[in-house]
């Protein structure tokens, strides 16, 4: 088994891809792979905390997910209260902040309330954050910061990355050092397009209900052996 000591990244960002591909290839409905997507997110939650991962960001909503079909959000959205209910007494229980990154004004009623009571009563938890982008959108995301600038008063020359940075939904988290996308796809679909400027990117063609725990460790393996260089030569990174 590999130890990461040394190289474990802070933040893991997961695209969580190809739950109705999982189905359909299954003869199952789509929705029969969103409930198993959705059990797999307490596997890979355990297998972070385990070995030491403080912050795991996974892509549970997009912004542009409003577009499907209204019987497939229904179903998503009661998967939502579903994993709410189970698991926040464990997260609770285990030492895990949930945040959301996104809109939350627009979801409906009851996953809103769900939701705001869930980040209370996890808010002191300090072993790892988890956060779940719901109605996310990188590029929204980053009108969002720009728009509560400007109504801060903010001038031109007060605009720094710094300062953006505490504008965006992730602020006061470091951003991810690997991100994760299942299911082949080799996109970054609007998600975390600031935070994941230097992030490793590591596609993997298994869908999100068979990316276990083996399969988390495999993207581990990659990015311990990889030198993370943002933007220095090889011999800047040696002289230090």
């Amino acid at each position: 088994m590999t130890e990461y000591p040394a190289k474990l990244p802070a933040h893991v960002a997961i695209i969580m891809d190809g739950n109705g591909r999982w189905a359909q290839a299954r003869g199952l409905p789509r929705e029969a792979g969103h409930r198993a997507g959705a059990e797999n997110v307490r596997a890979i939650v355990t297998e972070c905390r385990s070995l030491g991962i403080r912050h795991l960001t996974l892509y549970t909503f997009s912004s542009e997910n409003w577009s499907r079909p209204k019987t497939e959000i229904s179903a998503l959205f009661s998967l939502l209260l579903e994993f709410l209910n189970r698991e926040v007494p464990r997260m609770v229980e285990q030492g895990i902040t949930l945040k959301v990154l996104g809109d939350l004004d627009a979801m409906p009623l009851a996953q809103r309330t769900a939701l705001r009571h869930a980040i209370k009563r996890t808010a002191a938890g300090t072993d790892m954050t988890l956060n779940l982008a719901l109605n996310y959108g990188g590029r929204g995301e980053l009108v969002r910061a720009v728009q509560t600038m400007l109504r801060e008063g903010l001038r031109p020359e007060d605009v720094t990355e710094q300062t953006l940075a505490e504008h965006l939904y992730t602020a006061g988290q470091p951003d991810p050092d690997l991100l994760i996308r299942t299911s082949g796809e080799q996109r970054l679909s609007n998600y975390l397009l600031y935070q994941c400027a230097y992030s490793e990117l590591y596609f993997t063609p298994a869908p999100w209900p068979d990316f276990d725990a083996a399969q988390l460790r495999l993207a581990l393996d990659a990015y311990t052996a990889r030198s993370r260089r943002f933007g220095k030569t090889q011999e800047q990174i040696d002289a230090h």
